[in-house]
């Protein structure tokens, strides 16, 4: 009797500890999921990242790509879809006129070339990039595009959203046929409209949306 007992106590033992671990291990796997899953060169972004960011930035695409100005403007929401959000940095790169990243700079950031920047949402959760109008990557079948991360303020890590891709790009179409947008933060597919030879376009973005282990509010 004495020994059954002993090798009950010993069998609930060893569950119990097996059980800990598991609830232990399962902790640590959620724990450290990253929001919105990772990227490739995610952390260049804060590479010369300045102390101040202001709600508005200027390329120097804006001044040496005189034929392709873009002005782009919006609006980033929080996860309701409603509610503006304000301190959000946005970063920013693109291809030059030639659809290359080229950079005078040698290491750090260098594979983001020099059109490249930051800006953070107001307390409308507003934003403007003045910038050019990125080419296509030579012989190749993606449209062109410019690549956003966000930082939140009260997030761990930054994730990529859609990119910003245009609505008259020939290459365009076929691609989206080819590979389906998901549409994180919201479509980047924006609509150009000329001002005084500037490229203007529209891109609002909705924080979460689409993006995997985001802690959505309830």
């Amino acid at each position: 009797m004495h020994r059954s007992l002993m090798l009950a106590m010993l069998c609930w033992f060893l569950f119990s500890c097996k059980s800990q671990h598991e609830n232990t291990l399962k902790h640590e796997i959620i724990s450290t999921k990253i929001i919105g899953g990772g990227c490739d060169g995610c952390e260049l972004m804060y590479i010369d990242m300045p102390r101040h960011i202001n709600q508005t930035d200027t390329s120097s695409g804006w001044y040496t790509n005189i034929g392709h100005k873009l002005h782009v403007t919006g609006t980033v929401f929080k996860d309701d879809g409603k509610t503006p959000a304000p301190d959000v940095i946005l970063y920013y790169w693109h291809t030059n006129d030639k659809g290359l990243y080229e950079s005078k700079e040698e290491g750090g950031a260098r594979n983001h070339g020099d059109l490249r920047g930051w800006v953070k949402t107001d307390v409308s959760g507003r934003y403007s990039i003045c910038s050019s109008r990125p080419a296509p990557y030579p012989n190749d079948f993606l449209p062109a595009h410019v690549h956003i991360s966000v930082k939140e303020p009260d997030m761990p890590n930054e994730y990529y959203c859609d990119d910003i891709v245009f609505d008259d790009d020939t290459l365009l179409l076929p691609c989206l046929n080819r590979y389906p947008a998901a549409n994180r933060c919201g479509s980047g597919i924006v609509r150009i409209s000329l001002q005084n030879d500037v490229q203007m376009a529209v891109h609002d973005l909705v924080l979460g949306l689409n993006i995997p282990n985001y802690p959505h509010m309830k």
